[in-house]
């Protein structure tokens, strides 16, 4: 086992500047539990590492212990670890028990720990324990998970939990994390250093994401027998938003290869700066993830590398894929979080996963930076509750419990999000068949803004966007998409404009004035003032974003706010500007 010999001073000198601020706030002072929140893609791990070579250093512990959500984490860990002179067995298992002589520690998953916890936990009695948890919140997957880490590594000396994401889509406790009471007897999870997304985009740490939303009529069939078409994104009822959307994802249908075929010209744009960008199509499924590799071979020529979660060879393959210079990866799941691919920077979420937690998770997968300028795009369906995320990228959630039947209201919007989430395939749905699924691009979304018009895929406007440079600085990508978007509105009333002329020439009476349509970027500086109105009665009351909304629909009506018209929007905002006067 070779232990760095390093000063502190050493230790910091490749460190960004919040890891410093961070380093410093935990040896601030001796504390055995410390809960750090950072973006994906902020470089959680060299952290981690950081701080345990230097209680190494110091001999505060003796040996490691990392945590991590699955089998090929536990083999990134022990890379990096291995940079800093830190030698970590990622082969351990629990037949074993005691780890080899040669190591400083292991690498152990969540489910290992469950499968026997009495096991680390002799092993956290025997010696001065540092716990590293990699992706903390998965210790809630299940409540005999949680129980497990706790009955583990509640002895440990020291504890670091780390996550990108602490918010989790139930109301399962996570061992070792404190958390606040608050008014209405909800908990709120306490953090002890948190670096969010939009600081560390500033700082050039993680790069801008720009979403690309397609939306397109689906139609399909019932159990009944009855044919519905709908445009993807507009008001329907739950089961039709569902429908639409498995309709849209169908491998046979026109949405999907569309869509992988914008992405594909927008990767290989991304790439005239990039030379070695990938892309990544995170599918639903097994037989979805085979399909699409299928049209994106046709598309390209080469075979993709194709990635499934009972592949044994997955963390091969997902290691080859990263340190080669191939174009596309197709995986179900298996890149969801925590897997290190710098290079990848164009996305399609072609999954019906719509928690926000699996979210933020997936784009964290593109936001990782090498250097400044390096810009993300993912693609993804004119879903409402995805195009709610994507606007509220830099939104910093924290974990909250609450007991049943405290919040009718978010026990609704919750139990909606579970009823999406799993399985991908919706097989637990209602049954129907997808009939047809067409493509259109819809707009962009960047920074809470929304850009562009509605077009038909294929078409220059589309054009426009795909063809954004690869390497652009935050404020460069903001005034691109302004002035692109300037120039296609633009364009299209001069268009509409012509024919008018013409008429008006010939003689032909002229038509009533028509009240002035509402411009996107009218609508996106509402949305958000909404947005930032929700966000202090969230503070002021501790109720979730999504249950503010929720109510603020059924006092005003309306559909969900991406598609609210801008009375609609108006009428909420004056209704939590009353809230807030009368302190409801």
């Amino acid at each position: 086992m070779s232990i760095p010999l390093k000063s502190s001073d050493d230790l910091q000198a490749g460190l960004r500047g919040w890891q410093k601020d961070a380093y410093h706030e935990y040896f601030k002072q001796p504390r055995r539990d410390f809960l750090l929140v950072a973006t994906p893609g902020a470089g959680k791990t060299t952290y981690a590492l950081t701080v345990a070579a230097e209680l190494l250093a110091r001999r505060e512990v003796a040996t490691l212990t990392i945590v991590t959500p699955t089998e090929h984490l536990k083999h990134q860990w022990a890379e990096s670890a291995a940079r800093f002179g830190i030698a970590i067995d990622s082969e351990y298992k629990n037949a074993q028990g005691r780890a080899g002589a040669d190591f400083a520690g292991v690498a152990v998953t969540y489910a290992q720990v469950a499968a026997h916890p009495m096991l680390h936990r002799q092993r956290t009695e025997n010696r001065r324990m540092l716990v590293i948890f990699d992706e903390i919140h998965h210790a809630g997957d299940a409540m005999s998970w949680g129980d497990a880490v706790k009955e583990a590594f509640d002895p440990a000396r020291r504890r670091l939990a780390l996550t990108g994401t602490p918010f989790r889509s139930d109301a399962n406790p996570i061992p070792f994390v404190t958390y606040i009471d608050e008014p209405g007897g909800g908990r709120r999870s306490s953090s002890d250093y948190v670096y969010g997304y939009a600081p560390a985009l500033e700082d050039g740490v993680v790069r801008p994401v720009i979403f690309l939303a397609y939306s397109g009529e689906m139609r399909w069939r019932t159990r009944a027998g009855d044919e519905i078409t709908a445009t993807l994104g507009t008001p329907m009822t739950k089961d039709q938003i569902a429908q639409a959307w498995r309709t849209a994802l169908d491998p046979a249908g026109e949405w999907v290869s569309r869509v992988l075929e914008a992405a594909d010209k927008r990767l290989t744009e991304v790439r005239r700066g990039m030379p070695d960008a990938g892309g990544l199509v995170i599918a639903g499924d097994h037989e979805d993830a085979r399909a699409y590799a299928a049209l994106l071979r046709g598309l390209t020529g080469k075979r993709p590398t194709v990635v499934l979660s009972d592949d044994p060879a997955a963390s091969k393959k997902i290691s080859a894929f990263a340190a080669s210079g191939d174009r596309w990866m197709v995986a179900v799941r298996m890149v969801s979080e925590g897997v290190d691919i710098p290079r990848l920077a164009v996305g399609v979420y072609a999954t019906s996963v719509s928690t926000a937690l699996f979210f933020a998770q997936a784009v964290g997968r593109f936001v990782r930076v090498r250097r400044r300028g390096e810009t993300a795009s993912v693609f993804l369906p004119s879903v409402p509750v995805l195009l709610g995320y994507a606007a509220e990228l830099e939104a910093e959630r924290d974990h909250v419990l609450r007991h049943p039947g405290d919040s009718p209201e978010e026990e609704e919007f919750a139990e909606a999000q579970r009823e999406r989430n799993t399985p991908d395939t919706f097989d637990d749905g209602p049954a129907f068949q997808a009939l047809n699924a067409s493509a259109h691009f819809d707009r962009v979304l960047y920074d809470g803004g929304e850009f562009g018009t509605a077009t038909a895929a294929g078409s220059p406007e589309e054009e426009d966007f795909l063809g954004l440079p690869g390497l652009l600085e935050p404020d460069q990508v903001r005034t691109l998409l302004r002035t692109r978007q300037s120039a296609q509105l633009t364009a299209r009333s001069q268009a509409a404009a012509a024919p008018a002329a013409a008429n008006n020439a010939a003689g032909a009476p002229a038509e009533a004035p028509q009240a002035p349509a509402v411009s996107r970027q009218v609508l996106t500086t509402m949305r958000k003032e909404l947005n930032g109105l929700v966000g202090a009665w969230s503070h002021r009351t501790g109720q979730p974003h999504g249950v503010i909304h929720a109510e603020l629909r059924r006092t005003c009506g309306g559909p969900q706010l991406p598609q609210a018209t801008a009375d609609q929007i108006q009428a909420r905002i004056d209704t939590i500007r009353r809230w807030a006067v009368s302190g409801r």
